[in-house]
């Protein structure tokens, strides 16, 4: 198995489901990112979660480039150069 994940690296101090402290025992690595969470059920509901959008949107093609993506001119107001 990999190297275990510290609570310190956290990049949160609650957890985002229940809003108690995180545990040492609840700890998942997201996008490079360690997060934390109050219990390994959080933590479970949490990669489920993920997985199942990531899965998701792997087939989604959009009918349109997503709103951030189409550059600033996409923008109302977008910013001058």
């Amino acid at each position: 198995m990999g190297e275990a994940l510290d609570i310190d690296d956290a990049v949160n101090e609650t957890c985002p489901w229940s809003g108690k402290p995180v545990s040492a025992d609840a700890l998942t690595l997201y996008r490079g990112f360690v997060v934390g969470f109050c219990n390994p059920g959080c933590r479970d509901k949490f990669e489920a979660a993920t997985r199942h959008f990531d899965a998701a949107l792997a087939d989604y093609v959009p009918d349109e480039t997503p709103a951030g993506e189409a550059g600033d001119d996409a923008i109302p107001g977008g910013r001058a150069e």
